[in-house]
């Protein structure tokens, strides 16, 4: 009820103000659940309309060319919209979307018996691991939901090369071993439910190769099987050496979660380690950011905004700031959830799919999902929303 009550006066607040730009971050995360409870519902609506009986389970991934695109359990993105439904149901305690977040996420435990790439942190964190974090388990039911992540992890830690130092990426493809940046925000999954020492090591060894001087990060490093650098490339930015946007978001949040990680573990020197590497990088990117905060595909482009880079930056600076009180975090952190929470990213009721943000993008050198709402900006945005100091 305290949350309802929130969420209400938020609205008024707004409705007062007559502008976004008045409102307290509070009121903004109220207007944002509101939007949100309409629109995961609207999805939901949409998934069942294409979900045939007897057929596997589906998710959404993108919305494009009106038409609502999506992905089976072992896409990448499964977990997403699960998590954005307990989210909601956090925020408001509507035993709606309780229910269908229950509903969404209980199939992903399919993915415990796949071991082709390193996403299973992306797609259990987000949805089994957003459940047991609701706290609406009973004591059973929360301990079959850690026995999945704990099976998980461990699927997850049979990727990891010792010799090499780190959890390989994919299988097959033209790379021998190739890792990418992405691979940073599965280790969260280790860390708390498996192997600590395999997440630090690939932690280590990704910021012994995969960062420039700059303190930005190539997208991919190939690696032979004694360990040495094969080549280095960004498949998904503009050229090898640019900085792609959404691998920059990747980076910085996967070592400030690793920072956090490692603090609450008492490891204040790798602690500060981590810290250190997102900071350097933080540092280059608010140098780099547009105005209002959301950055192109690639920072060295100037054609499509990529709001899911944006939100995932948003939040990882938010965990910066936890660690240590960081003004220019927190505001650069602020612009981009409010150019985030205003209409021109903000999606109208019950239109672009049930996603909540317009205008991210994919893999735009490979012709994917450009210029479309993508379900993990969604999930970021209100992960940063709901981590934003009140």
């Amino acid at each position: 009820m305290r949350r309802l009550t929130l969420l209400l006066a938020g609205l008024a607040a707004l409705s007062c103000s007559g502008s976004p730009r008045h409102e307290s971050m509070a009121e903004l995360h109220g207007r944002v659940i509101e939007r949100a409870r309409v629109q995961t519902v609207y999805m939901d609506s949409l998934l069942n309309e294409r979900q045939a009986p007897g057929t596997d389970w589906q998710g959404p991934r993108t919305f494009q060319d009106g038409k609502l695109l999506t992905t089976g359990v072992s896409g990448w993105v499964s977990g997403f919209y699960p998590g954005v439904l307990w989210q909601v149901y956090e925020a408001t305690e509507d035993t709606l979307f309780r229910s269908l977040a229950t509903k969404y996420t209980k199939p992903l435990a399919a993915l415990l018996v796949r071991d082709t790439d390193h996403d299973i942190g992306f797609q259990l964190m987000s949805s089994y691991g957003r459940w047991l974090d609701s706290g609406t388990a009973d004591a059973n039911t929360a301990e079959a939901l850690r026995e999945v992540l704990r099976e998980g992890a461990g699927t997850l830690a049979g990727r990891f090369d010792p010799e090499i130092g780190v959890i390989r990426s994919w299988n097959g493809d033209h790379w021998n071993y190739p890792v990418i940046i992405d691979n940073m925000m599965n280790l969260e999954l280790l860390m708390k439910y498996g192997d600590r020492a395999i997440a630090e090591k690939h932690a280590l060894t990704t910021a012994a190769n995969h960062f420039r001087e700059d303190g930005t990060t190539w997208h991919l490093v190939n690696y032979a099987d004694d360990g040495s650098v094969l080549g280095k490339q960004t498949v998904q930015g503009y050229a090898d050496d640019s900085a792609w946007a959404r691998g920059q978001s990747w980076a910085l949040y996967g070592y400030a979660m690793m920072a956090r990680e490692e603090r609450a573990a008492g490891n204040e020197e790798l602690a500060g380690t981590f810290y250190g590497i997102a900071d350097k990088l933080k540092g280059w990117l608010l140098a780099h950011l547009p105005e209002d905060g959301i950055p192109c595909w690639d920072y060295s482009q100037t054609d499509y905004r990529d709001a899911s880079a944006g939100a995932i930056l948003a939040s990882g600076l938010l965990i910066l700031n936890e660690l240590k009180p960081d003004e220019t975090a927190l505001q650069t952190a602020d612009r981009i959830l409010r150019t985030l929470a205003s209409p021109e990213y903000l999606a109208d009721p019950r239109t672009n799919g049930g996603f909540l943000l317009k205008h991210s993008v994919g893999n735009l050198p490979g012709g994917s999902e450009i210029d479309v709402p993508l379900t993990y900006a969604d999930y970021y945005f209100l992960e940063a929303l709901s981590r934003f100091p009140r």
